[in-house]
This record gives structure tokens, sequence and C-alpha cells, in this order.
């Protein structure tokens, strides 16, 4: 045994002699975007449990290293810690490359911090998770109120469509996880078809201040964000459950993350949403029930220099009409419009009965990013979508479930976006855009109002980013759509002929043996090339103000409906009139931004003029009974416009637990012959105080006052009919506003851990605290009902 020790120790001292550990590892550590060096790196090395730094020109050296393989966890301020494995086998030499800017990349904000913007000189406003979840038994066009300047215009309390500076619909580009939403967003009471519990933030930018998403957006964007994903071991998700007393309504929706280091993820969320008839103070709203249900879904993997996503997410909402809304004669019509309730009341249910909507919505994504060292990042994305309208009249026999309107729209795009930011200061992004749209539109007994059509886009943009200095920052960017229109569509003869059309666009004439003399087949092909821009600068006065000033121009060309509309649209209980000799609109907005970012005072200052040539909008021209009642006629029109106003914001800490907010909004709008505009808001300005306390379970509560004055200024529309049961001429008062109005509103929640991992947070509400009665200017259904009376809230959220 002695002689067996003696020679193990001298075959293991002779191995160790013989094996050679002379190598020298020499390193630099560089950024991955400029390759500049990275000085003071901290260089863990683990093998030997000891610490090194990089020198001034980001080397490093490491002497004495013996065959085999050295792990390294490398770290600087403002980088990714990076791990590296290195195979020693003799000298060798080794780059490592370290993300520097990392605090820049929007991929890694920390969460609870201040969120990224998508914009560095536009007027931006930022609602984040606390505020969204507020919202949740709601939709989006509601909580997007809560910034000053937006508003929105109703078709009653289910169709809310958000509202900036005035201009709405297809003059806002709204972003779903970054796909642009297509679902006919051009009519009033078209409602986005967003989840809103599928947002972690949302960024909403007034004006045409992100070309990289569309030169058409005049009156602003709106960016929906998912949740961000993490790149560690995790599983957590959050469930809210609600209730309301008008409508008796309910909601519950749930989302679960599942995420891990090497950046795979999943996600799922899903959403429930059920109201019966809601209720203005002094009678229920026959038929204003809604049911909704929702799902979406995201997977991937996201490192530093690659990633890839999918996404899908599915909406179905089903939308009762206010049944007084729909009449059956010119003096019913004249009747209901004078009344002061409406002409059909009913008990409270949960029915939804013609007429009444129903709408789905898919949508699917797959992205993938790489980043390429001294060069940037390249984005790739398709998406389609799939929007399926149906609005039901009020029709008799086997009609009756058969949709008066049926629009199937489909859309595929193709985006490639490059982000090059070798140097930060100085950021150049550009992209491609290509895009495909088909909406058939099948046959289901009475005229189509909307023809069906193929839409094809391309669009090009450049923008750039320029840090000056400390204090400076300017950014520019240019872009350029084609668009054309693709459509087919049957007209009445007498009507072709009546609007000029035969005249002005023989062209568009189709021949065809099988339509009769009182009709005609057309196939009219439009093309659009448009132009958009924007210039902007940041200065930083000091730490606590900045101003921000921009300039945009926005070219937007008609959509389907202010082109083709022909007849009845039945959600809107309106006959509309399209115009095919509408030219695109072209907006140049100015706006300035003042902010102060204070301890206790924080003021933002937002002032803007936009004058929009040929700007297009819907105005009432008479009435027209047809077989299925009498109903107003509106047309498609064109003016030049100036829209101006001012948002403001202002909050102040009193003490550590009060708080006061106010937000005002004033905007006017005139036309070329200095008369006001239609549907522009009226001015507004609420005010809430606030008290909270942290250490009480994070409790809170807020009193705020909504204060809506009477719009004074606006278009004299109004026009005589004949009333059949008189046999005179009666004034149909369609334009006069609804008086000015003061609501109070209550909110309040506290938070309760229950283990280290989960909390349960419980929130009150009650909205329209004394049931007033009162009608808005920009709700549709304004001629027939009041508003919602007084709605009480209550909310269960457990995270976990």
């Amino acid at each position: 045994m002695k002689y067996f020790l003696t020679s193990m120790m001298l075959f293991i001292y002779g191995f160790h002699y013989a094996q050679n550990c002379d190598f020298t590892l020499l390193g630099e550590i560089k950024d991955f975007h400029d390759g500049t060096p990275i000085t003071a790196a901290n260089i863990y090395i683990q093998e030997l449990d000891k610490y090194i730094i990089s020198d001034f020109d980001g080397k490093f050296k490491i002497e004495e290293l013996c065959k085999g393989d050295i792990t390294l966890v490398i770290s600087h301020i403002g980088c990714e810690t990076k791990t590296v494995t290195i195979s020693i086998s003799g000298d060798v030499f080794k780059t490592i490359l370290l993300e520097h800017h990392i605090e820049q990349l929007n991929e890694v904000a920390v969460k609870g911090s201040s969120r990224v913007k998508e914009t560095k000189t536009a007027q931006e406003t930022i609602l984040k998770t606390e505020t969204l979840e507020q919202y949740s038994h709601l939709n989006l066009g509601d909580a997007l109120k809560e910034i000053s300047g937006v508003s929105s215009i109703n078709t009653g309390n289910s169709i809310v469509k958000p509202m900036i500076n005035g201009l709405h619909s297809s003059r806002l580009l709204i972003l779903n996880n970054n796909v642009r939403l297509q679902d006919h967003e051009w009519g009033v009471e078209h409602a986005p078809n967003i989840d809103i519990n599928s947002a972690d933030q949302i960024s909403v930018i007034k004006g045409a201040g992100a070309l990289a998403y569309g030169g058409d957006a005049i009156g602003g964007v709106i960016v929906i964000k998912p949740d961000r994903i993490f790149k560690k071991d995790s599983l957590f998700g959050k469930t809210i459950i609600g209730g309301q007393t008008n409508g008796r309504g309910y909601n519950l929706t749930s989302t679960l993350t599942k995420s891990y280091e090497n950046g795979w993820f999943a996600s799922i969320q899903g959403s429930f949403k059920k109201n019966g008839d809601f209720k203005a103070p002094e009678y229920q709203l026959t038929n204003t029930g809604l049911q909704s249900e929702s799902i979406s879904l995201r997977t991937g993997k996201s490192t530093f220099k690659s990633g890839f996503e999918l996404f899908y997410s599915y909406i179905n909402n089903e939308i009762g009409i206010l049944a007084s809304s729909h009449i059956g004669n010119v003096n019913d019509l004249i009747t209901a419009i004078n009344s002061q309730q409406p002409a059909i009341v009913r008990d409270f249910s949960y029915d939804i009965d013609n007429p009444r909507q129903e709408v789905t919505h898919h949508l699917f994504k797959a992205t993938y990013f790489k980043r390429f060292k001294n060069f940037g990042k390249v984005n790739l994305q398709y998406d389609y979508q799939n929007n399926n309208r149906l609005e039901f009249d009020i029709r008799r026999g086997d009609l009756r479930n058969q949709a008066a309107l049926d629009l199937t729209l489909q859309t595929h795009t193709l985006l490639a976006d490059v982000n090059v930011d070798v140097n930060l200061d100085r950021k150049l992004n550009f992209g491609f855009l290509g895009r495909f749209q088909d909406n058939l539109a099948p046959n289901t007994g009475v005229r189509r109002l909307i023809p069906n059509y193929e839409k094809y886009d391309f669009g090009a943009y450049i923008t750039s980013e320029w840090q000056i200095n400390d204090d400076w920052l300017v950014d520019a960017g240019l872009r350029y759509d084609f668009n054309r229109i693709d459509a087919f569509k049957y007209y009445q003869r007498s009507r072709w002929e009546e609007r000029g059309y035969d005249i002005d666009f023989p062209e568009f004439e189709i021949p065809r043996d099988d339509i009769s003399g009182s009709n005609i087949f057309t196939n009219p092909v439009f093309d659009y090339h448009n132009i958009s821009a924007s210039v902007g600068a940041r200065y930083d006065i000091d730490i606590e103000n900045h101003i921000i000033g921009n300039y945009s121009l926005a070219s937007r060309p008609p959509n389907p409906a202010e082109l083709f509309s022909d007849g009845l649209h039945h959600s809107a209980a309106r006959i509309e009139l399209g115009d095919l000799r509408l030219d695109p609109e072209i907006a140049n907005r100015v706006s300035a931004t003042y902010k102060h970012s204070g301890s206790k005072l924080n003021i933002a200052i937002d002032v803007f003029y936009n004058a929009i040539n040929n700007y297009m909008y819907l105005r009432p021209t008479g009435v027209l009974q047809s077989n299925r009642g009498a109903f107003p006629v509106w047309e498609y029109k064109q003016t030049n416009a100036n829209l101006f106003g001012t948002d403001l914001t202002i909050s102040y800490d009193f003490t550590n637990q009060f708080n006061w907010l106010n937000k005002t909004a004033f905007i006017k709008g005139y036309d070329e012959d200095d008369q006001p505009l239609i549907d522009m808001p009226a001015f507004s300005t609420s005010n809430s105080i606030t008290y909270s306390n942290k250490d009480w379970y994070n409790f809170s509560a807020s009193l705020k006052s909504e204060w809506v004055l009477e719009q004074n200024e606006f278009p004299d529309f109004n026009f005589e009919v004949d009333n059949p049961t008189t046999g005179e001429l009666q004034l149909l008062d369609v334009s006069t506003p609804p008086p000015a109005y003061h609501l109070l509103h209550f909110y309040t929640e506290a938070n309760f851990d229950l283990n280290l991992k989960s909390s349960l947070n419980i929130a009150v509400g009650i909205n329209n605290i004394f049931d007033t009665s009162y009608r808005n200017y920009l709700n549709r259904l304004r001629y027939f009902a009041d508003d919602l009376g007084r709605n009480i809230t209550l909310q269960l959220k457990l995270n976990y």
C-alpha cells in the first residue's frame, strides 16, 4: 500500500508538472453599436474567483492560464451583463461586444420606471397599466379620455370612437402590437376592435408625428403595446373580476405569462364582458346591451441579437343599438327628435334584439428581428386581419335574422424596418410597407352601403434623430405612400346621373346584359400619391423644464365610405351618400409644448394649429322616406378647415398624501367661410382631488368633477320636412347642441398582500354620483335619449 500511494502521488505531481499553465488571454471589450472601447468594465473570472477591469482602451489580460475552459462574467454601468466561455488551448485574443446603451433601448426598459415614448418631439402622452385597469369593464375610447385633448364620438354608450383634437375615424391610426388596425374604421359607429385588457401601455401621439406608422395620421396615432417580457425564469399573471349596477354588467379578464432566462416566452390573455340594457336617470335605454369575448396569444424568443414573435388575437362583439333610434315614418322621426324621452321604453333585459351589430375580428402577426454589430437592427413583419361586420336592421319574416349589411375585410401587410444606431447621437430609421386589402359585401337583400373593392398600398419612409448636445434634440422624417382602390359597384341610374357621374366618370361604366335599365354597373379605380413629412425639436431648459416644437405634413386619401357610401347605414340610422369627386386631405399642423416637472408641481401645456385642405365631413341634407322607414340623409362634403386649440394638464402635491389634478381642453374649428365645423368638442375641464396612503394598504380615494360646456359654435344644418299628420312644414332640428352639464365621480382602491408573490386589489367607483340627466353633443343618439345615469362598479384584481 505504501508503494501504491507513493506511485499515485508521483503520477499526480508529474501530471501537473507536465500540464502547461503559461497561456495568456488578451481581450478587448467594445460597444456593440459603434465598436468604441468600453473602459473600466468589471471582469469576474469564475475559475480563479478574482476580478479585473478593462483599461482605457477596453483591453484586459489574464496570464498563467491552463488548458481548458474559462468563464468570464462581464458587467458595466449601462450595459447588460454578459457571460462568456472561452476555450484555452494556447495564447488567445478575444473581442467581446457589450450593449453599452442598454437603457436607451425599448426592449429592456425596466418595469415600473417611466415608459419609453414613441417620439421625441411630438405631443405624446402615455397611459400606464394602472390607469388602463380602471377601465377593464369599458373600452379603448373611454380610457383615452383620461388624456387632455382626447374626447370621443359615440353611438350610444357601447360604441365609443376616440377623438384627438377634434379628429376621429380614418384620421387616427390605431396600432395593436405594432399592427395597424383594419376594421372598417371609417364609420363613426364602428368602434375599434380592441380589448383594452390586452394592453400594458398606450401611447397617444397628437398629429402625424410618427411617420413610421403611416402618413395619413392627420389627427394622431394610438399605439397599444402588450405586456413586456423579461429574460428570466418566471410565471406570473393577473385576474380581474368586475361588476356594475348600470346595465347589471359583469366582466372577467385573465392573463398568464411564462418566460425563461434564455429568452423564450409564452402568454395568453382572455376577456368576457356582458351588459344588459343600460339606464338613463329617468328611463331604461332599451336594446343597449353588449356581449364581448376576446382572446390573445403570444409566443416567441427574444435575445439581444435576434428574436421572433407570433401573435394572434380574436374579438367578438355583439352590440345592441337603441331601439328608439330606428323609426318608421317622418312623423315618428319628428316626434322622436323633439321628445324628451325615447319612443320605446321596456323593462330591463339582457336580450339583444335588432337593430344590432355583430363584429368579429381576427389578427395574426409574425415578426423577426436581428441586430448587426456596427450597424443596427432589422425588423421584418407579416400580419393578416379578417374583420367581419354584420348590421341587423328591423326586418320582418324570413329576413329578420339576415344582416342588412354584411362586410368582410381581409388585409395582408408586409413590413420591413431598419434602425441604424451605430451612433446613438444620430439615429436613422427607414422602412417599406406593402399591403393588399379585399372587401367583400355579399347580397343581403338591400342596396349595398359599401361595395366590393380591392385596395393596394405601398409606403416608404425615412426618419432621423440628432442629439445635438445635452440640451437640444432634433428629428425629421419623410414618407411617400401610394394607394389604389379598385371597386365594383351597382348604382341606381337615376342617382348616377343626378350626381353628374355619367359626365365626369364615363370610363367607370361597364355595360352588362344582365342588369335592368334602372341600374348601372361600374368599376371605379382611383390612384393616390401622398407625401408626408415632419420636423421637430426639443430643448431642455433645465432638469425640470423643456419645450417641444413640431411641424407635420400629412396626406389622407378618401376612404371607401367617403367615396362609395350609397344607402342606409343601419347602425347609424341614416342614409349616407359618398362622393367620387373627393380629393385627398392635406394637413399642415404646427404644435408646441411646454412641460414643467417639479417635486410638487407638474404642468403640460399643448397648443396646436391644424390647417386641412379638402377636409371631408358628413352633413345632414334632408330626410328620405323608404320602405324601411324615414331616415335623415347625410352627405360627404369637402371644405378647407382650420382647427386650433390648447390642452392643459396641471397636477400639484399639497402634501405627500393629497394631490390635485386638472385637465382642460379647448378647441375651435372653422371652414373656409369662417363657419363652425360640425362635431367639434365643447370646452371641457375636469378637476380631481386624490388622497393616498401607501402605509395603509396603498389606499387611495379620489373625487372628480367633470364639467362640459355647451357647444355655442356649430353649423346650422336644420331643415324643414312635411309633417304627414298636420300637412305642414316643420323644422327638424338636428344641429342645436344640448346644454352644458356637470358630473361628479368617485373612485377608491386598496391593495392587500396575500403572500410574497400575490396581492389583491379592491376598487370601487361611482360614476355620475347624483344621477344627473344630460346629453353629450358628440353622441349620435342624443336626438333620442339621455346619456347614462349613476353607475356603481366593484372590481377585484388578483396579481400572482
